[in-house]
């Protein structure tokens, strides 16, 4: 690894974070801060004028603009178990210079295979298996805030599902500095658990969000509004690396989103039912691989499911605020009714 000052290390989705702390350096998940820059739409104009084609998925050209606009000289590609894009991404990069190190999760969840990626990983950085471990141990404390928080949403209503969102899919990189992070968790989580609920989340749908973090800026502000209770969010709660695993080829090889349809379905299954699900929002990005999985969830989910579709960065467009608002009109229908026919049969008996 060439020698330098600028210890920030950019990566095109979660990885083995644990070894980039290890060695001193800072990880920045590029899509957080992509999606969190003032000025997305012109990072994403920023690369068509570079080159990018219009019908390429505007993460990839968000994040590619991302890395350039902050100098990043080191990037961690993930060549497998992520977007189709990140090989042609990754090529562009080198053509400006930048360091390009590649990761890839096993298609077949082998241990063994994921154990010898990240022994590369920690190779070309420099630390130890022992080092890597204490951090592990260490980030394991803060990813326990993580799941709390996540109880805090569904199992007591104190949280929305924004600020589920927000904190959850940090868990990829702690924002670059877990001590801060978990210094703001825990701030939060001491005011949001004597917060009153939202409402009463109990005679509010409760809705699962599945599928990669929206591009919309304003899709749970729309969607809470409405009146129902984002109770799970898939991707991003797989992001804080909830099962807490003590090894951690064992952690990564249990993180669901790198490894296909239906080794994800296990997981959402058992949150849908735990969470008492009424009905499922499936987000897909434009011209993403992702979109032919629809078909798997809706043949596997037995819950109303609403498949909606994004673009470029920005508000909601009316077409799906209509499809949203009819999907949320249907699901308190369906809850009257239910509600309805078990009131008769508690008069009956």
């Amino acid at each position: 690894m060439k020698k330098d000052n600028d210890k920030r290390v950019g990566f095109t989705t979660s990885i083995p974070v644990e070894v980039i702390f290890a060695a001193g350096f800072i990880p920045l998940d590029l899509n957080n801060i992509f999606i969190n820059h003032l000025n997305k739409e012109k990072l994403v104009e920023f690369a068509e004028e570079a080159g990018f084609p219009r019908n390429t998925c505007s993460w990839i050209k968000g994040i590619y603009s991302t890395a350039l606009n902050l100098k990043i000289k080191r990037i961690i590609g993930v060549t497998q178990g992520d977007c189709s894009n990140t090989h042609a991404l990754m090529e562009t990069w080198k053509l400006k210079g930048l360091e390009i190190i590649p990761f890839s999760y096993p298609y077949n969840r082998d241990e063994k295979l994921l154990k010898r990626e990240i022994k590369n990983l920690i190779e070309y950085f420099g630390t130890t298996w022992a080092q890597v471990k204490k951090v592990k141990q260490r980030l394991d404390k803060i990813r326990s805030l993580l799941i709390r928080l996540d109880e805090l949403t569904w199992k007591e209503g104190r949280i929305g599902g924004f600020i589920n969102h927000l904190y959850l899919v940090s868990g990829s990189d702690f924002n670059g500095s877990y001590e801060q992070f978990e210094e703001k968790l825990t701030r939060f989580l001491d005011i949001a658990k004597r917060s009153p609920k939202i409402r009463n989340t109990k005679s509010l749908p409760r809705i699962a969000y599945i599928g990669v973090p929206p591009i919309f800026s304003d899709f749970y502000l729309f969607l809470e509004g409405l009146g129902v209770h984002v109770a799970y969010n898939e991707v991003q709660r797989q992001f804080s690396m909830p099962y807490l695993k003590p090894d951690i080829s064992k952690q990564y090889s249990s993180f669901s989103y790198p490894y296909g349809a239906f080794f994800r379905m296990k997981d959402i299954k058992k949150e849908l039912k735990k969470r008492k699900i009424d009905g499922v929002i499936h987000y897909t990005q434009s011209f993403c691989f992702r979109q032919i999985e629809d078909m798997v969830f809706r043949h596997e989910i037995d819950l109303p499911i609403l498949s909606i579709e994004g673009d470029r960065p920005d508000n909601l467009d009316a077409r799906t605020k209509l499809r949203i608002e009819s999907f949320v009109e249907m699901l308190y229908e369906r809850r009257q009714r239910e509600g309805k026919e078990r009131q008769k049969r508690v008069d009956y008996f």
